[in-house]
């Protein structure tokens, strides 16, 4: 029985497992959606990391936010679609028993000529009010928080709009997520 038990993937949620969208309205457009994907299932995100690219200068070609992944209750991970480039932040936690509830994005709006990074930065909230603040980049401007998930469940999954590399173009990286809450 422990063979066998050992060979069986978890099963995380799923899209259809009760789950409801939470999403902001100031996110980038550019790119495609990437995969959804959930915490294991029964646990919730309590915390999260952000993929970050440091700015390159006057000359360079930034992409400030490249990917999120959520913190699943010490059960695992949870990321979407993301872009190439920058590192991972430290990870930040919601106080024990906590799950992240609502987020916001800071967002560059389109620039034109000048270069365009689109999402820079997330914040998200705690089922206890707390926010945790991401470490991202600074360029645009925050937009309003999300609804806050359904009690007394919490964000379980997400799925990320990212362009793709542009091959000598105008890259932006992670545009837009939406959170799911289960």
């Amino acid at each position: 029985v422990a063979l066998l038990a050992l060979g069986v993937p978890s099963q995380g949620w799923r899209e259809g497992d009760s789950s409801t969208e939470i999403s902001v309205d100031n996110g980038g457009s550019w790119g495609v959606w990437g995969d959804v994907d959930f915490c294991p299932k029964g646990t919730y995100a309590n915390g999260f990391q952000l993929k970050v690219e440091p700015p390159k200068g006057f000359f360079g070609d930034d992409t400030a936010l490249n990917g999120i992944r959520l913190l699943c209750q010490g059960q695992g991970t949870a990321a979407s679609s993301q872009g190439h480039r920058g590192s991972w932040s430290y990870p930040q936690s919601c106080a024990p028993g906590q799950r992240v509830s609502s987020f916001r994005l800071r967002v560059e709006a389109p620039r034109g000529l000048w270069d365009d990074t689109a999402a820079n930065n997330l914040d998200v909230t705690c089922g206890d009010g707390s926010v945790l603040e991401g470490e991202g980049g600074l360029a645009g401007t925050w937009g309003n928080w999300s609804q806050p998930c359904p009690r007394p469940g919490g964000v379980c999954g997400l799925r990320t709009l990212v362009e793709p590399h542009q091959r000598g173009g105008d890259d932006t990286a992670l545009n837009s997520v939406i959170f799911f809450c289960c």
